[in-house]
């Protein structure tokens, strides 16, 4: 049985254009055309068929390496590997992260931090509510490094318990 790669693939975005002229107008052509262009999480889990695909790709990461002219639209981890998977095996990706991300309260880019007072029973089931795809996620970003004893507490009877 072969596994599929998770890793979020998506063709939609408000800075999907801008995203993909970061690097300047056209320097994408011809191999990467704006509709093949996608973006996604830098989260991910590759098989080992993946992994060797990327390794030996040179003819697009020729282009995701060029210099950004728009910094606050170029992220080569978000668009190159969603990009390269969907062009070479969109049938072997899920298409989505097992990473829940809390973008509500947000800074600077960054996602919503948990601390110890959030963490409780539900907030793990919480985190662990279905996503668009219909499969669980499996982790959670961003926990400030003193929820760890929290966690820790309720890793016996609620976090390894199914």
């Amino acid at each position: 049985m072969e596994f599929p790669s998770y890793i979020e693939i998506l063709n939609e975005s408000d800075s999907l254009f801008d995203r993909y002229n970061a690097r300047g107008e056209g320097i994408m052509l011809p191999e990467v055309k704006f509709e093949e262009f996608k973006v996604g999480s830098q989260f991910f889990v590759l098989t080992r068929k993946h992994s060797l695909m990327v390794i030996k790709d040179v003819k697009l990461w020729r282009k995701f390496r060029k210099r950004c002219i728009n910094v606050e639209s170029c992220y080569p981890e978000e668009h190159y590997f969603p990009t390269l998977l969907s062009m070479e095996d969109p049938n072997g990706c899920t298409k989505y992260t097992l990473t829940r991300v809390n973008w509500t309260d947000s800074v600077d880019g960054h996602p919503h931090t948990y601390h110890p007072n959030e963490v409780s029973e539900q907030l793990i089931y919480d985190l662990r509510e279905l996503n668009s795809s219909y499969y669980d996620f499996m982790f959670a970003r961003k926990f400030s490094p003193d929820c760890l004893n929290p966690l820790m507490e309720l890793a016996d009877s609620v976090i390894f318990k199914d």
